[in-house]
Protein backbone atom coordinates (compact mmCIF):
# COMPACT_ATOMS: atom_id res chain seq x y z
CA UNK A 1 0.00 0.00 0.00
CA UNK A 2 2.83 2.44 0.53
CA UNK A 3 4.30 2.28 -2.27
CA UNK A 4 1.73 2.67 -3.89
CA UNK A 5 0.89 6.21 -2.15
CA UNK A 6 4.20 6.90 -2.77
CA UNK A 7 4.15 5.96 -6.65
CA UNK A 8 0.75 8.04 -6.39
CA UNK A 9 2.58 11.25 -5.10
CA UNK A 10 5.24 10.70 -7.34
CA UNK A 11 3.12 10.58 -10.13
CA UNK A 12 1.16 14.01 -8.67
CA UNK A 13 4.30 15.83 -8.16
CA UNK A 14 5.74 15.02 -11.38
CA UNK A 15 2.30 16.48 -13.20
CA UNK A 16 2.12 19.50 -11.31
CA UNK A 17 5.93 20.11 -12.29
CA UNK A 18 4.83 19.70 -15.96
CA UNK A 19 1.70 21.70 -15.25
CA UNK A 20 3.70 24.65 -13.80
CA UNK A 21 5.58 25.82 -16.84
CA UNK A 22 2.87 24.79 -19.05
CA UNK A 23 0.51 27.09 -18.13
CA UNK A 24 3.24 29.73 -17.77
CA UNK A 25 3.70 29.09 -21.67
CA UNK A 26 0.27 29.23 -22.22
CA UNK A 27 -0.40 32.88 -20.31
CA UNK A 28 2.87 34.32 -22.44
CA UNK A 29 1.04 33.19 -25.69
CA UNK A 30 -2.40 34.03 -24.78
CA UNK A 31 -0.48 37.68 -23.68
CA UNK A 32 1.14 38.29 -27.15
CA UNK A 33 -2.38 37.10 -28.57
CA UNK A 34 -4.13 40.27 -26.67
CA UNK A 35 -1.07 42.51 -27.66
CA UNK A 36 -1.73 41.64 -31.42
CA UNK A 37 -5.62 42.10 -31.07
CA UNK A 38 -4.92 45.72 -29.69
CA UNK A 39 -2.60 46.63 -31.89
CA UNK A 40 -4.98 46.22 -34.57
CA UNK A 41 -7.92 47.53 -32.84
CA UNK A 42 -5.89 50.58 -32.13
CA UNK A 43 -5.14 50.79 -36.02
CA UNK A 44 -8.80 49.95 -37.60
CA UNK A 45 -9.74 53.05 -35.08
CA UNK A 46 -6.82 55.06 -36.49
CA UNK A 47 -8.62 53.84 -40.11
CA UNK A 48 -12.32 54.95 -38.91
CA UNK A 49 -11.01 58.27 -37.58
CA UNK A 50 -10.08 58.80 -40.84
CA UNK A 51 -12.15 57.50 -42.94
CA UNK A 52 -14.83 59.53 -40.50
CA UNK A 53 -12.75 62.75 -41.35
CA UNK A 54 -13.27 62.03 -45.40
CA UNK A 55 -16.62 61.29 -45.60
CA UNK A 56 -17.29 65.02 -43.82
CA UNK A 57 -15.03 66.87 -46.27
CA UNK A 58 -16.79 64.55 -48.83
CA UNK A 59 -20.50 66.06 -48.15
CA UNK A 60 -19.25 69.76 -47.58
CA UNK A 61 -18.01 69.21 -51.60
CA UNK A 62 -21.69 67.48 -52.36
CA UNK A 63 -23.15 70.39 -50.60
CA UNK A 64 -21.02 73.00 -52.21
CA UNK A 65 -21.40 71.49 -55.96
CA UNK A 66 -24.90 70.82 -55.15
CA UNK A 67 -25.79 74.57 -54.43
CA UNK A 68 -28.45 76.61 -56.94
CA UNK A 69 -25.94 79.28 -56.95
CA UNK A 70 -23.05 77.59 -58.39
CA UNK A 71 -25.62 75.58 -60.71
CA UNK A 72 -26.99 78.97 -62.53
CA UNK A 73 -23.53 80.55 -62.49
CA UNK A 74 -23.13 77.23 -64.70
CA UNK A 75 -26.29 77.21 -66.74
CA UNK A 76 -26.04 80.72 -67.20
CA UNK A 77 -22.01 81.57 -68.15
CA UNK A 78 -20.88 78.00 -69.80
CA UNK A 79 -24.14 76.95 -70.80
CA UNK A 80 -25.79 79.94 -72.43
CA UNK A 81 -29.00 79.07 -70.33
CA UNK A 82 -31.67 81.30 -69.02
CA UNK A 83 -34.49 81.80 -66.80
CA UNK A 84 -37.62 80.78 -68.92
CA UNK A 85 -40.34 83.98 -69.88
CA UNK A 86 -43.49 83.79 -69.43
CA UNK A 87 -43.95 83.65 -73.05
CA UNK A 88 -41.62 81.23 -73.42
CA UNK A 89 -43.61 78.06 -71.29
CA UNK A 90 -45.30 75.95 -73.01
CA UNK A 91 -47.59 73.97 -71.39
CA UNK A 92 -48.70 70.28 -72.48
CA UNK A 93 -51.30 68.15 -71.00
CA UNK A 94 -52.18 64.41 -71.66
CA UNK A 95 -54.96 62.73 -71.28
CA UNK A 96 -55.17 59.42 -69.62
CA UNK A 97 -56.48 56.36 -71.69
CA UNK A 98 -58.66 54.37 -69.66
Amino acid sequence: MKKCSGLLKKIFYIIVAVLIPGLLILNAVQAERYMKIEREIKELEKKQVALVEENKKLITDISLLSSSTRISQIAENDLGMHKAESDEVVRVEMKKNK
